[in-house]
């Protein structure tokens, strides 16, 4: 099978396929900070993010014959974790609200007048939202996923993605303005 995404870790990927254990540690190594970095920012409690991480790796192991090489590994991988954070939030009853079809919002860019070392106090304040928005602010700018992507991720419209994007991004100005961190245009 030829792949289309040459990846650094070719070897150790396909040692992981024949179900080589060292192999499989190696690539958890290599995975582990990033892959608990997107679960704690998905599901905001560490304890949670690690064990829905764990199961992560666990998944990714057992399918790791269905990776065909289209993306890298990484972003695969990273698509299993987003998965099983949004499975962890519907368990809790998390609902993304469908909205009237009505209430479009224009996707506005998001300019931010940043000082130096804010990036940890916006990731504090997003971590201070509430769990349906911190989710839709981690997937659209984050992550970087489209509404479309989103919409899909979560079970709802593209409307709905939109609407909760816009609200998630007002909740985060109040924020940020309380604590007199920077402004969001």
């Amino acid at each position: 099978m030829e792949t289309l995404y040459k990846n650094i870790y070719q070897d150790i990927i396909n040692l992981c396929k024949k179900g080589d254990r060292q192999a499989q540690f190696q690539l958890y190594r290599l995975y582990y900070k990033p892959m608990y970095n997107v679960c704690l920012r998905m599901v905001g409690d560490e304890t949670e993010a690690e064990d829905i991480m764990q199961e992560a790796f666990l998944s990714a192991f057992r399918n790791i014959e269905s990776y065909e090489g289209k993306v890298s590994f990484g972003a695969w991988l990273k698509k299993i974790v987003i998965n099983r954070s949004l499975d962890y939030l519907k368990k809790k009853k998390i609902k993304f609200e469908e909205m009237n079809e009505k209430m479009v919002v224009a996707d506005e860019p998001v300019f931010m007048e940043m000082e130096e070392n804010s990036m940890e106090k916006i990731q504090k304040a997003i971590g201070e939202l509430p769990e349906k928005y911190r989710v839709i602010i981690n997937l659209f700018l984050i992550d970087e996923y489209s509404h479309e992507e989103v919409a899909e991720l979560l079970g709802i419209s593209n409307v709905a993605s939109r609407t909760q994007f816009f609200r998630a991004r007002q909740k985060l100005k109040e924020i940020l303005k309380q604590k007199e961190i920077f402004s969001i245009n």
